[in-house]
């Protein structure tokens, strides 16, 4: 039995954090939540108080938050070779964080239709949307992955949220967005997490 438990939906964030468990390539428990009921519910709100999806449990540790479960198991499973040495991580966590920050918070302003006036743009943490997208650019332009020559666990955050936002029309398709994308999404892992995924949501809304 695994000490690895993921608790999940396959429509939401979690598809990240499987995507992740999949690189990482180590067994663990999938526990499949519903939206409104099970995600609400006691017993899970002691695994995540925000009754949200996803979070992991390794042992007696308890991870919630996309970007924190990357680096977690990119730290708890060095043979996978997810994340840069200490000290070069500067790029690593940078793009993290920007994404986790900066570009959700965009995100969710451009889903929302909302508007910030430019008289407000140091009030928020994302600023103005275009200077999002040319920052954004700048990471995935500047070498084959967001951190260097290497594939991390940076990669699986920024990639997802570049393949979630120009699907639903929050991150622009630009060319450099489309290549990055394009050759992130042949890797084995990000194949494996993506059935898995699809038969959960088959094995929920069954059809027939």
């Amino acid at each position: 039995m695994s000490d690895l438990t993921f608790y999940t939906n396959p429509m939401s964030r979690g598809r990240i954090a499987r995507w992740m468990l999949e690189e990482v390539g180590v067994p663990y428990r999938t526990e499949i939540l519903a939206f409104s009921t099970d995600m609400k519910s006691h017993a899970y709100k002691a695994i995540n108080p925000m009754g949200k999806v996803p979070a992991i449990k390794h042992g007696d540790t308890i991870v919630t938050e996309c970007a924190a479960i990357c680096a977690y198991l990119a730290d708890a499973f060095p043979g996978a070779n997810l994340a840069p040495p200490t000290k070069q991580r500067g790029l690593y966590y940078r793009w993290l964080f920007f994404t986790a920050g900066p570009l959700e918070m965009a995100g969710c302003f451009k889903a929302l239709g909302v508007e910030v006036p430019p008289d407000k743009y140091r009030m928020v943490g994302c600023g103005a949307y275009a200077d999002v997208m040319n920052t954004l650019e700048l990471a995935v332009s500047e070498n084959r992955f967001v951190a260097g020559d290497q594939f991390t666990a940076a990669d699986v955050y920024v990639a997802s949220h570049i393949g979630w936002g120009m699907q639903v029309g929050t991150v622009e398709k630009r060319p450099h967005f489309v290549e990055y994308l394009s050759h992130i999404s042949e890797r084995p892992a990000f194949k494996r997490a993506l059935q898995l995924d699809e038969e959960a949501s088959k094995d929920l809304h069954p059809t027939g």
